[in-house]
């Protein structure tokens, strides 16, 4: 499993997987926020550090690309979330939800369809 990332971490990750591979000025267009590109640069070389990205040089400029899917992505950071705070229960995970009311009877029983169907 790699290492953690901060939220800040991330918004980069997010701003690569939108366009795939790019440059730091690339990225930094895609993002919401007024973050100057020395701070984004930064943070994209500890994705790569993290080995969240890799890098290849194109003349005097810097092209990154993700080393996982979004997909993997998800995949690696919901298993943490149900690790870390759900004691290892995807049932937990749930019924957090529902508890927040943050799922409702009729997305329950849309989720159950989709077990049933094996999706």
């Amino acid at each position: 499993m790699r290492e953690k990332l901060t939220q800040q971490e991330e918004q980069a990750l997010m701003a690569v997987y939108a366009i795939g591979e790019g440059t730091v000025k690339q990225f930094l267009e895609t993002m919401d926020e007024n973050l100057p590109y020395t701070t984004l640069a930064s943070t994209i070389k500890n994705l790569e550090k993290k080995g969240y990205l890799f890098s290849r040089q194109s003349g005097n400029t810097y092209i990154y690309k993700p080393t996982l899917t979004e997909e993997e992505y998800k995949k690696q950071f919901m298993s943490g979330v149900v690790k870390n705070y759900f004691d290892n229960s995807y049932k937990e995970l749930v019924n957090f939800f529902v508890e927040q009311k943050k799922l409702s009877a009729k997305e329950l029983k849309e989720i159950i369809h989709m077990i049933e169907k094996g999706h």
